[in-house]
């Protein structure tokens, strides 16, 4: 299984980090595994901004050459997980860039003239790691969940992933926020997964 880790957070030293170190750990022991990757998109110095002129069609986003590279780990990858921090109620701004250009139509999708488009990024799976400061349930209650639907329904399903696993830290900053518990439970997770 090739797999694909995209890490969004610009300090080595953060508990992003530190998650993204387990699940590279247990990966690396998981026989099922036979490739991974990793794409940091803050050491990568990542473009998020997107851009569209009378020189740069959205239409013609799939066939951008600067981002072939990107658009090769995407289809190369059994499974896709992404590492960040939740900030003010969603993903780094850096992460939504790359998703902006990376998930493009005819090529993350196809319009079908239906209702919904056909995702072209069938059989793949994907993980998100994702830490907050506030409390766990706080997205729940007072986001209406909102960075769980973002990542699930408005892109990962909507491309055809739909085997989608989510693992959602919260009150990461607090001294008793159980951190050492939560690092061994993605590595544990990493080491066993089949798929």
């Amino acid at each position: 299984m090739n797999t694909l880790v995209i890490y969004t957070h610009p300090n080595h030293e953060s508990l992003s980090y530190a998650f993204l170190q387990k699940v590279l750990q247990g990966s690396q022991e998981n026989a099922k595994i036979t490739e991974i990757q990793v794409l940091d998109l803050y050491e990568e110095q990542f473009d998020p901004v997107l851009v569209f002129n009378k020189n740069k069609r959205r239409r013609d986003m799939h066939k951008e050459p600067k981002l072939e590279k990107y658009r090769e780990q995407l289809l190369w990858a059994d499974k896709i997980v992404f590492v960040y921090p939740i900030w003010w109620g969603r993903p780094p701004a850096m992460l939504l860039g790359y998703i902006d250009q990376m998930f493009a139509s005819n090529f993350a999708y196809k319009d079908t003239g239906g209702m919904l488009p056909e995702g072209l990024l069938k059989g793949k799976t994907a993980v998100c790691v994702s830490t907050m400061k506030g409390p766990a349930l706080y997205p729940l209650y007072w986001l209406n969940n909102a960075p769980k639907v973002l990542m699930r329904k408005a892109l990962l399903q909507y491309v055809g992933i739909k085997h989608i696993k989510f693992f959602e830290f919260g009150s990461m900053e607090k001294k008793n926020g159980r951190q050492g518990e939560k690092l061994e439970k993605i590595y544990r997770y990493f080491k066993t997964v089949a798929r």
